[in-house]
């Protein structure tokens, strides 16, 4: 998960965490990177489905090893440049050669060019995270976040077998269409919640247990529909947030702040 630098100095009074703690959340950060290998390698297998799951555990890992060194008091700046990368293997290069492999190969040229084009929107995105972190609210991420951007290409994979027959032979070309607006909504101005400040869970704390709870039992049901329309729902969510409700918010303010001066 893209995350923040945090002061890994230990405070005065607390004892600094012994040397081999620190290696914890970069082994973390280590495997998630190997299953975004793993799942290179079984794309080309032809082993989409585990290929799939792979970037379900790389995601999984990724939203590990920034807890683990928060929790531990290891969080540095090596081990945020090293996820980063870890995130450009596993949600960048590994979605896109997985999607090449499946669906874009019968493209020719335009199937390595749309691949390419995600994977780079991916490191554009990694990088601008990078360079912005200290001027950007911790609320949102401007842009889909990488990892969002290599499990809607994942889970795409398994809710394509669950279309109707009818549908089967337009598969490559959504396939085709999806690759470069997920990638174009990775370097967008778009921004999608982070989920770092849990006022919300706070406030409601029985209606946010019920609502994760009825999520769970949906994705546990039928994952290969659900996994996809969460993040379908995911990056709409966003759109809508930028397009319609920020700017209605804005023009609100504006007119408050006129009222005020009159």
């Amino acid at each position: 998960m893209e995350k923040t630098v945090e002061n890994s100095t230990p405070q005065h009074g607390k004892k600094a965490p012994h040397r081999g703690v620190y290696v914890l959340p970069n082994l973390i950060t280590s495997l998630s990177m190997f299953m975004g290998f793993l799942c290179m390698v079984w794309a080309v297998q032809g082993r989409f489905e585990a290929a799939v799951y792979a970037v379900f555990l790389s995601a999984l890992l990724d939203g590990m090893d920034g807890k683990v060194a928060r929790l531990t008091g290891t969080a540095s700046e090596f081990g945020v440049q090293y996820d980063s990368l870890a995130d450009l293997v596993a949600f960048g290069v590994a979605p896109a050669m997985l999607m090449w492999q499946w669906q874009l190969e019968a493209f020719g040229r335009w199937g390595v060019a749309v691949a390419f084009i995600y994977a780079a929107c991916g490191a554009l995105r990694l990088a601008r995270f990078n360079v912005s972190t200290t001027f950007v609210s911790k609320r949102f991420f401007i842009g889909l976040p990488i990892p969002a951007g290599g499990c809607t290409l994942a889970t795409f994979v398994l809710f394509s077998g669950m279309l109707p027959d009818f549908l089967t032979p337009a598969v490559p070309y959504v396939c085709f269409l999806l690759v470069i607006f997920v990638g174009l909504l990775m370097v967008s101005r778009v921004r999608y919640f982070s989920f770092k400040e849990y006022d919300f869970l706070r406030a409601h704390p029985i209606r946010s247990l019920v609502g994760a709870l009825l999520a769970l039992a949906l994705v546990y049901s039928q994952p290969r529909v659900f996994g996809f329309l969460f993040c379908a729902l995911y990056i709409a969510g966003g759109i809508v947030y930028t397009l319609v409700i920020l700017p209605r918010r804005n023009r609100q303010l504006l007119r408050a702040l006129s009222s005020t001066d009159d």
